[in-house]
């Protein structure tokens, strides 16, 4: 059987660090800020991961293809079985663009993202001798795969000290804020300058996570935010902890 790789995230337990709280610095962006921010993202979840589920390399590079305009949840409903079938390359062009289609069918832009998996697995046997290559720019070659969906493979499973942009990264990013930007990349680029590089392997992804469960689209919940102090967010949604009920 098919081994599944579930990456379990702890992003909803994060609580600030002990001691006095850091003051945040209004204005341009402050490097003791923003490590101060880092390091209790990393006191409270050392090894983030995401929530994709895979079984090898081959398997991640598809699931991160099949995530775009979809959540993690219903992208790994469809992919057990999928994976189950074809973990690589060879047995996913056998499977065929129909039959990859029929199993993520509950995935939004199910037909093209089948299209896309089924040339970009061909084009990894045809050019990479069926691995997944190990650059940004060998990665942006195949069917369906962009910049975000490239620096997820580098980061995931090569190690590399990437951000991924997604629209929780880019909220939370413009928000506290970190990195300021009209565009994902640009964004990107102010991270990569102003994370300090003993955070930048999992940065992303504690961003992310913050940005998916805490630091929400329309009510952020400032109140168990663990870098509540630390964010110059205006329109914080801080709630007043509830009273104790008096014994009867």
């Amino acid at each position: 059987m098919t081994k599944i790789v579930r990456a379990k995230t702890a992003a909803v337990k994060l609580r600030p660090a002990k001691g006095k709280p850091a003051k945040a610095r209004k204005g341009s962006p402050d490097i003791e800020r923003i490590r101060a921010i880092f390091a209790r993202f990393e006191a409270s979840n050392p090894e983030p991961k995401g929530e994709l589920e895979y079984v090898n390399v081959f398997t991640l590079l598809v699931a991160v293809v099949l995530s775009a305009q979809a959540t993690d949840a219903g992208v790994n409903r469809a992919t057990r079985a999928l994976f189950a079938e074809a973990p690589s390359p060879q047995a996913m062009l056998a499977l065929g663009e129909e039959g990859v289609r029929e199993r993520i069918k509950t995935i939004g832009l199910f037909r093209a993202k089948a299209k896309n998996v089924v040339a970009l697995s061909a084009k990894l046997i045809q050019d990479f001798g069926g691995d997944v290559p190990r650059t940004r720019e060998a990665l942006e070659s195949l069917p369906g795969v962009g910049r975000k969906t490239a620096n997820v493979v580098l980061n995931i499973a090569f190690g590399e000290k990437t951000i991924a942009v997604d629209t929780h990264l880019f909220r939370v990013s413009n928000r506290i804020p970190l990195a300021r930007g009209a565009t994902p990349e640009a964004v990107e680029r102010g991270l990569m300058a102003l994370i300090p590089d003993q955070y930048m392997l999992h940065a992303h992804h504690w961003l992310i996570l913050h940005g998916r469960y805490i630091c929400k689209a329309r009510k952020p919940l400032c109140g168990i935010c663990p870098i509540e102090d630390l964010c110059e967010f205006p329109d914080k949604t801080l709630v007043p902890p509830l009273r104790q009920m008096p014994a009867p």
